[in-house]
C-alpha cells in the first residue's frame, strides 16, 4: 500500500504548525537581528576562535530550519483544529506560573515549607486526592531538600520567616537545614 506524501501530511500534521512555525521562525530573526550587540568579532582571530562564530552559526542554522519548517507549514494542508491545539499549549503554561510562584514564595517562607507545599498542591491540582497521594508528595517534596540541601550542600539562602525564631540554635538549624 503505498501513500503519497500529501498523505502522510494530513494523517500526521497538527493543527497548531502554523503558529509554531511563525512563532519560531520569528523568536530565530530576533535573535539574528540582536546578534551585532551580544557578541563581536575580534581582528587577527581565526574563523573558529572568533567569539561571535559559535552563536552567528547557530542561529543562522535556526532561522535557516526555522524559515525551511514555516515554509513546510504554509504549502500543507490545513486539518481543523488549530485553536484547540493553541489553547492546550497556553493551558500548559500554568505549571509554569506554579514555579514562578515558588521562586518568588520561597526566600520568604523558606525551602522545606515551600517545596512541600507545592508538592501537595500539584498533586491536589492533578487530581490525586487521596491521603497516599498527598503523604507520598509531602514525601518527595522532603526528599528533595534532604538531598539538595543535606546530600548535595547546595547553599539556598534562608527564609525570612526563619529569622523570627527566637531561640539561636533553633533558627541556625532552621537557616542552615530548613
Amino acid at each position: 500500500m503505498t501513500q503519497t506524501l500529501q498523505d502522510l501530511f494530513k494523517r500526521y500534521r497538527r493543527p497548531g504548525d502554523l503558529l509554531f512555525a511563525v512563532v519560531f521562525f520569528l523568536f530565530s530573526l530576533f535573535l539574528l537581528v540582536n546578534l551585532p550587540w551580544q557578541t563581536t568579532w575580534v581582528t587577527r582571530t581565526g574563523l573558529v576562535a572568533q567569539p561571535a562564530f559559535w552563536p552567528a552559526t547557530s542561529i543562522g542554522v535556526m532561522v535557516l530550519f526555522s524559515g525551511l519548517h514555516l515554509l513546510g507549514a504554509l504549502v500543507s494542508v490545513r486539518i481543523p483544529g488549530r485553536l484547540a491545539e493553541v489553547l492546550y499549549w497556553v493551558k500548559s503554561t500554568e505549571y509554569a506560573l506554579w514555579f514562578i510562584g515558588y521562586v518568588l514564595i520561597f526566600p520568604f517562607v523558606g525551602y522545606l515549607p515551600t517545596t512541600l507545599i507545592l508538592c501537595v498542591i500539584l498533586t491536589l491540582r492533578l487530581g490525586y486526592r487521596g491521603w497516599r497521594w498527598v503523604g507520598a508528595s509531602a514525601l518527595f517534596g522532603g526528599a528533595v531538600v534532604f538531598v539538595f540541601k543535606g546530600l548535595l550542600g547546595v547553599h539556598i539562602p534562608g527564609a525570612a520567616l526563619y529569622r523570627l525564631i527566637e531561640n539561636d540554635s533553633l533558627r541556625s538549624f532552621a537557616l542552615t537545614y530548613l
